[in-house]
């Protein structure tokens, strides 16, 4: 059924299928989830498209309009399961529970309806269930707006209710976006129209919701922010900008709508600016793998091979650090610190990272608690975590065993841990620790989950309904001692508890005295049923103890949750303590396992590696029993302490590709405050790093490998500053080979001269060598082969110097390529490396000149161009906006 048909219930449907139609209207693009018992129910269109998507079956249920209603169902115990691929899948789904027991619904008439209602609308953005998400991953859900010509970025994690905002320049969108990799980013419909950040959300990745216009308008944001944050005024979160407070807003609203009023325990956000994290664009981001592989994995990735973290809040901060490598060598600094204190204390690392194993996410557990989806097993996490934190902060602030002028990372961390700061966590995880009972249930209904003692009248409901039987066998024996009569206790549904006996046996029950406490219920063929007062009243209530308890143990459990939320802001801070902790101890591991050390980060032009490594592919050779050769790579953007550019030759499987990654990962390693695999790395602060490595089209797009190379290319020659870092591997192979080495040339003369940025030129084209004597500051590097017996040996050394040859018939023939087809491809090499050289004479060419574009006369603008020029379209309120259509109309061009 689409939208339009579901908007009104017809005259004709049934009062569950209104209600159906009632939650659809109200979200029109999502699957409703409609609740009918132990089943979650679709139907019309919603049951064909999940049918389709989950792989169940398609049945039908009643008539409207004289046609089967088809319906799909998926059953309660499993539905997270289901919700799960139909988010894969890019559906949203309306949750429609029902709000009351069917027992209530009775008490108004037998034809009542049981009241339901839409909980929550489930987005990809919006995953809180931790079946759903990866405890060790983040799921951000992101919005773009542009006010004045200026972009904003914000974010939220509502499973830990981290906010960020990111001020940005309109081309820095895209990177901004590959630095949060959102699941779901909400832009105003009319921001699809603008080139530039259209372009940035294709590459973005996720689902992208266009939001209505008027949902990013500042001071409809504005209002919805104060609601979200329960605050009079946003003067406390800084001086927001129009741009930040308009993508704050598009999130705002986003949360009220899927979250049915529920707020989420968000901190306040946290401002960032291009000035301070290092850019790296989408392209750059997936050839380095720096958290996920080409493959689309974890594994592979720079992440995975640094990651020791032990709690899945650990995990998180360290793939949002590598993320983001800061632009302060102060801020670089601090962290290095902590991992240093670390590493140097292998005992304490070892304590702390013992008393870290067994701690739970409180982050996650805490934000399912305030939606009002968590459990008695979230209160456990907390329990756990807040125990965690006691220890941690024990064994940091013990002089004795502990470290004695902690590092400012870790004493930040630890202050925040501290029990005498925060009383009431204390009193929490004591209250949580003797309530809870040992074996918690997923959800607080399934009730066992307080502990003995906790309430005296909790106690004697369970020990009625748990001792039911023990009680009404001793009532049983007594009656029989009593009456001299062997009367059996029975039950079922429609009597209750009664008393039976044969009906000789029962002949004494309608004699006095007996007869006054044996009341006659009921005469069948052999049986004679009975009661008494004393049964009947203990049948109540048995009947009455478990309802009863569990009223009882979801009473506490909302004191408790209603506690642990009112303390959301400590708890969070509690929780990023531990995380930077983990990471810590992690990092000081790690660096210990690959032997790495400290780098040197200031605010020089230089780029110093000796000895150093390739972190992922030096971890695999490992594993594989074999050596990495570590190489040395000096470049400085000044051209003073060594070249600027460094022109990379050698055979093809030499490792220049590897090479120029390794180079590229130890900038990010560097400056996210890690240590890094070498024996020494100077590195002045990279403010952009661009790589351009590898071969791949795109094709969804339209372009070919050589158009894609080209577009990757253009982008790093107009954005790249002097204080970026470049690595190019094989620009100008996907062409013929005067154009592509024409490329090559004019790209690395335009690097050295124009972006005058440090780079790394990987190329087979062994004409650009000669750039060494014509450009002041460009050496030549080149990795090693030999050829042995016919065959080819690779050295993986980077030396000073050219390569002598490609040797690409060699690999040819290690690749498995026929003899055959080598032997002739020798003969044919032979032949042309015989012939005269090429006619083309590089070294008479000009040195290196930008060339002035023609000049063309440009006609001044008219006043309805400069008039439109001036507008700030963003930033116009509808009247604004008609008054200056008037001014417009009025002028002429």
């Amino acid at each position: 059924m689409n939208a339009h048909a579901a908007a009104s219930a017809p005259a004709d449907a049934t009062p569950v299928m209104a209600q159906f139609f009632e939650a659809k209207a109200r979200q029109p693009d999502a699957l409703v989830f409609f609740r009918m018992g132990d089943f979650y129910e679709l139907f019309f269109e919603d049951a064909v498209k999940a049918a389709g998507a989950l792989g169940i079956a398609l049945t039908a249920r009643g008539k409207h309009a004289g046609q089967d209603i088809p319906m799909a169902g998926v059953p309660v115990h499993a539905a997270e399961a289901y919700l799960a691929k139909l988010i894969r899948a890019g559906f949203k789904v309306a949750v429609c529970e029902q709000m009351e027991d069917p027992a209530e619904a009775r008490k108004r008439g037998s034809k009542s309806v049981v009241h339901r209602d839409v909980v929550r609308v489930v987005t990809p953005g919006t995953l809180t269930e931790e079946s759903l998400l990866d405890a060790r991953g983040s799921n951000r859900l992101a919005a773009v707006a542009l006010r004045a010509g200026q972009a904003a970025v914000a974010s939220v994690e509502i499973s830990t209710g981290e906010v960020e905002c990111w001020l940005v320049a309109k081309d820095g969108v895209a990177a901004a976006l590959a630095a949060l990799a959102p699941s779901e980013t909400l832009v105003a419909d009319r921001l699809f129209a603008d080139e530039t950040l259209a372009a940035a959300l294709k590459l973005a990745g996720g689902v992208i919701q266009p939001m209505a216009q008027a949902l990013a308008e500042p001071s409809a944001s504005e209002a919805r922010l104060k609601r979200l944050y329960g605050v009079e005024t946003l003067d406390g979160f800084g001086a927001l900008s129009g741009a930040e407070i308009s993508a704050l807003g598009l999130i705002a609203a986003h949360l009220e709508t899927t979250q049915a009023g529920r707020l989420p325990a968000l901190s306040p956000p946290r401002r960032a600016g291009e000035a301070d994290v290092m850019a790296i664009d989408p392209a750059t981001r997936a050839s380095l793998e720096i958290d996920r592989s080409q493959s689309g994995g974890r594994d592979g990735s720079l992440l995975a091979a640094i990651d020791r973290t032990i709690t899945p809040g650990g995990a998180r901060l360290l793939a949002a650090r590598l993320s983001r490598p800061l632009l302060d060598p102060a801020a670089i600094a601090t962290r290095l610190d902590a991992i240093e204190q670390l590493l140097e204390r292998r005992g304490l690392r070892e304590d702390l990272r013992r008393i870290l194993k067994g701690s739970p996410d409180m982050a996650r557990a805490l934000s399912r608690l305030a939606l009002g989806r968590g459990g008695p097993r979230d209160l456990g996490a907390l329990q756990g975590g807040l125990l965690a934190r006691e220890a941690v902060s024990a064994l940091l602030g013990n002089d004795g065993d502990g470290l004695t002028g902690l590092a400012e990372e870790l004493a930040t961390a630890c202050a925040a841990l501290d029990p005498q700061r925060q009383p009431a966590l204390q009193q929490l995880r004591q209250t949580l620790e003797a309530g809870i009972g040992p074996d918690l249930p997923a959800n607080a209904r399934d009730g066992g989950f307080v502990a003995q003692g906790v309430r005296p009248e909790l106690d004697q409901a369970r020990a009625l309904r748990d001792d039911s039987r023990r009680v009404v066998a001793a009532l049983e024996t007594r009656l029989q001692s009593e009456s001299g009569v062997q009367v059996r206790i029975r039950h079922n549904a429609v009597l209750g508890y009664f008393l039976e006996a044969t009906a000789k046996q029962a002949e004494p029950l309608f004699q006095a005295p007996l007869n006054a406490v044996f009341i006659h219920r009921q005469t069948l063929a052999n049986q004679v049923r009975f009661t008494t007062v004393e049964l009947a009243e203990l049948d109540a209530r048995i009947a009455q103890a478990g309802e009863r308890a569990l009223a009882m143990e979801l009473e506490i459990f909302e004191a408790w949750r209603e506690q642990a939320c009112a303390l959301a802001a400590p708890i969070q801070a509690a929780a990023q303590a531990l995380a930077r902790i983990d990471v810590a101890a992690a990092l000081a591991e790690w660096a210990e396992d690959a032997q790495a050390v400290r780098p040197e980060v200031d605010r020089s032009s230089i780029f110093e590696a000796e000895a150093a490594r390739h972190p992922v592919v030096e971890a695999a050779v490992r594993r594989a029993g074999e050596p990495f050769t570590a190489t040395d790579c000096r470049l400085d953007g000044q051209g003073v302490a060594a070249a600027r550019l460094a022109i990379v030759t050698g055979p093809n499987m030499a490792g220049k590709s590897t090479y120029l990654r390794q180079n590229a990962l130890l900038a990010i390693l560097a400056q996210s405050g890690c240590f890094v695999p070498a024996r020494r790395l100077r590195l002045g602060v990279v403010d952009r790093l661009f790589s351009r490595v590898g071969a791949a089209d795109d094709l969804s797009r339209g372009r070919s490998t050589f158009m894609a190379e080209m577009v990757e290319t253009a982008a790093i020659l107009t954005q790249a500053t002097p204080r970026s870092l470049v690595i190019l591997d094989e620009i100008g192979r996907g062409t013929a080979t005067y154009d592509g080495l024409a490329i090559a040339w004019a790209c690395a003369e335009a690097l050295h001269e124009t972006n005058r940025c440090r780079a790394l030129f990987a190329t087979h084209y062994h004409e650009l060598a000669r750039l060494e004597g014509r450009l002041a500051h460009v050496c030549n590097l080149s990795l090693r082969a030999k050829e042995w017996n016919g065959d080819l040996v690779f050295l993986h050394e980077a030396r000073p110097g050219p390569a002598d040859r490609s040797y690409g018939v060699q690999v040819a023939k290690l690749a498995g390529v026929p003899p055959a087809v080598v032997a002739r491809a020798r003969e044919v090499l032979e032949r042309l490396e015989s012939q005269t050289s090429s006619p083309a004479r590089l070294e008479d060419l000009p040195l290196f000149a930008p060339t002035a574009p023609a000049a063309v006369a440009e006609a001044a603008p008219s006043a309805v161009e400069e008039a439109l020029a001036a507008l700030d379209v963003d930033g116009m309120s509808p009247r604004e906006a008609l008054e200056a259509l008037y001014r417009l109309k009025s002028l002429k061009a």
